[in-house]
């Protein structure tokens, strides 16, 4: 179906970037349709968790579908919902209108994330083209987060934003593959996906993991401001300044390359984040918060950017990757909403420790999964952007309102959170792919 290059896909980036975006600046859009529209931080939450559960079905209803309607096609029907969805919803105060808006915009995503993670996956590095996906993708969003507090209030600039990086891609899609659905294709689809139990511990870890990561990251902006008694424009500094260390990380582990394999990124990495967790949700002073949330914000995208290329190891196809990835939608979509729970019952440095203990457990069965594969499609592990050059420059992943970290309203204690400074009185946060 897609032919390996040893050029850089970009249209297949580019796609990434389309689908990947309305994850990251999820935060900025919950905040901003809490205090745009009647709804209270427990519903907005709720309609970002809509978007992201709608993305993910998107993945695992059409991973082995790609190749059957064809990945142009595919692409632009993706990248057609997206440009409808939150087209619409971004330009309408009805909240039934936004909310369909938002979850026909999400299946849209995941349509195009869906495409893009299975012609990745068929890359000579894999790893290498899903690092640079998330380059970009963190720069667009970054520049996305510090664009739109300037624009005036409303719910309906980070929706736009997405819309319109949607109808930007859509040129690109010519130079994807026809539909190539030939009888060898057909019979290595129905022999059934390849490493079954390695693919499906990957994904449930993956969704542990990114529940932990986007239960602290949906409450970023109320420690900062709450706990650490910093002011929005502070915390929002401090998430702009994260945003950019984790863009020199991704680059720096594309220098280091597969020298590491990818068992001691991903197991020693989520140890670390786990330690980043448990100081910033601490965090009662500036110099404690900022240390967690860049630290923590740098390694982020690193591991993500191994654990991306593992999957993508595992079926050259790109299922497990497209699989993988729509589970970690599901523990993203879910985190906002655990991590306010536990913030209100136990409290933020509880609801840190809680999450890191949970951290550490899943690494182990992750880095078991990468060192059993670590051999597999020439192991090339991490992130190899450097050598490809042209990489993006600007904010980096882990988006805070600068998101990977990003960029929301705050809401109340008990509530469903976001972080970030959709108004006044909200910090920037962010949320993770």
């Amino acid at each position: 179906m897609f032919a390996r290059s040893t050029t850089t896909p970009w249209p297949l980036v580019a796609l990434f970037t389309a689908g990947y975006l309305a994850p990251y600046l999820l935060p900025t859009t919950v905040g901003r349709l809490d205090a745009g529209l009647p709804l209270s931080a427990t519903q907005a939450g709720a309609v970002g968790s809509a978007l992201l559960l709608s993305s993910a079905a998107a993945g695992f209803l059409l991973a082995s579908r790609v190749e059957r309607v064809g990945p142009r096609a595919l692409a632009r029907i993706g990248l057609a919902l997206a440009v409808l969805g939150y087209g619409s919803a971004a330009f309408t105060h009805a909240v039934p209108a936004v909310v369909a808006g938002a979850v026909v915009g999400g299946f849209g995503s995941g349509t195009a994330t869906t495409v893009a993670a299975s012609g990745i996956a068929a890359e000579r590095d894999p790893h290498r083209a899903s690092t640079l996906g998330l380059l970009c993708v963190s720069a667009l969003a970054g520049t996305v987060y510090l664009t739109v507090p300037h624009l005036g209030a409303g719910h309906g600039q980070p929706l736009a934003a997405i819309a319109l990086t949607a109808l930007g891609v859509w040129p690109l899609t010519g130079r994807l593959p026809v539909r190539t659905a030939t009888t060898e294709h057909a019979r290595v689809e129905t022999a059934g996906l390849p490493h079954r139990r390695a693919g499906l511990v990957l994904a449930a870890t993956l969704l542990c993991w990114s529940l932990a990561q986007n239960s602290l990251w949906g409450v970023s902006g109320r420690i900062g401001i709450t706990q650490a008694h910093l002011s929005e424009v502070t915390v929002g500094a401090v998430f702009a300044i994260a945003l950019g260390t984790g863009l020199v990380g991704v680059i720096g582990a594309g220098a280091l390359g597969s020298r590491l394999g990818r068992a001691v990124p991903i197991g020693a990495g989520t140890a670390l984040i786990a330690g980043c967790i448990v100081l910033s949700a601490s965090a009662h002073d500036l110099r404690t918060f900022a240390t967690g949330e860049i630290a923590w914000n740098t390694l982020y995208p690193i591991v993500l950017s191994y654990v991306l290329g593992l999957a993508a190891s595992l079926d050259p196809r790109g299922r497990w990757a497209v699989l993988v990835g729509s589970a970690s939608s599901l523990g993203t979509a879910a985190g906002p909403l655990a991590g306010s729970v536990l913030s209100a019952r136990a409290g933020f440095p509880a609801m840190g420790a809680i999450l890191a203990v949970g951290l550490v457990v899943i690494a182990v069965p992750m880095t078991g999964v990468a060192l059993h594969t670590g051999g597999r499609r020439g192991g090339t592990p991490a992130a190899v952007v450097a050598a490809s050059g042209g990489i993006p420059t600007g904010p980096v992943p882990e988006v805070v309102e600068i998101l990977p970290a990003g960029l929301p309203a705050v809401p109340t204690q008990g509530s469903y959170d976001v972080a970030g400074p959709l108004r006044a009185g909200a910090a920037p946060g962010s949320g993770r792919p």
